[in-house]
Formats: C-alpha cells, structure tokens, sequence
C-alpha cells in the first residue's frame, strides 16, 4: 500500500479554508437575524466606501457576475440599493445605496464587528494583536494577489 507523505509544515491551506468556510457561515447565521446575507452586506459596504459599478464591486467582492446580478437585484427588491448611471459616465451603471441600505449596511456592519469580536476573543488578549499583524501581513504580501493558471498550449490535432 502506498504510502501518505509526511507533511514539512503545517497545512496552511487546509486551516484558512477551514477557518474560512466557519467564520462565513458565522456570519452568514448572524447576519440573516437583519434579513441580509453575507454578500448584500459585502456589496453595500463597497457601494459605500465609493461609487463603483456592479463589476467592480463583484471583483473587489470575489463574486462572479451571476451571483453579483441576483444579490444586486434582491438589495433593490428590499429598498436597499438601485443601479443609476455613473456621475462620469453616463454609459456606466454604479450601485447607489438608499438610505435604508444605509441603515442596515450599518446594522450589519455591528454584527460582522460582533462576530469578528467574538472569533478575536477566543485567543488570549496577548495574542489577538500579533495575529492580526501576522494575517495582514500575508494577505498584504504574498496572498496578496491569486495565481491564475496559464491554459497549457496543446498541439494541434492531425485528423485523418
């Protein structure tokens, strides 16, 4: 029987995802209380912070433009948010946030700090601050940026 290798250094990637995956389904809980979900408020704190388009908030958000379609139109449908044409570009459409989307952004905006708080406070005081630097650093540095795989050139096919 084969045998499995034996890992060198801690298997970052399976303790991010993890990590990940937990702290989203955290939130997600935390946020439905409000009636949003984890991507509307992650869209209307982009659509805050400046105006940007659908696009742009998709990408700033990892979102693909399916997904960014349907959360965009369920904020409208609640009052939340509206797409109208871009101060600089009238061809351009940006994601305009309502008072109400406002409001709730900010409601949310608790809870998320809430649950971050939460997670924070599971570590010992002495060792919060380090792991924030620690993660900040990486996610400036070098997980900075996703590698997209470069498709592998095939030859063409002779047919017969």
């Amino acid at each position: 029987m084969a045998q499995l290798p034996e890992r060198t250094v801690p298997d970052l990637t399976g303790y991010l995802t993890h990590a990940g995956h937990v702290l989203e389904t955290q939130l997600s809980a935390a946020l439905a209380e409000i009636g949003l979900t984890l991507r509307m408020q992650c869209v209307l704190r982009h659509a805050l912070e400046a105006e940007r388009t659908q696009i742009q908030i998709a990408e700033l958000a990892y979102m693909d433009k399916t997904t960014m379609v349907v959360t965009v139109d369920a904020l409208e449908e609640a009052g939340y948010a509206e797409r109208k044409p871009a101060a600089t570009d009238r061809r351009a459409r940006v994601i305009a946030v309502t008072d109400a989307g406002a409001k709730i952004a900010a409601e949310g905006q608790k809870i998320v700090d809430r649950v971050h708080a939460d997670v924070l406070n599971a570590l010992a005081t002495p060792q919060r601050k380090p792991f924030v630097d620690a993660i900040t650093t990486l996610v400036d540095g070098p997980l900075s940026t996703p590698t997209t795989a470069q498709p592998v050139r095939r030859s063409r096919q002779r047919t017969s």
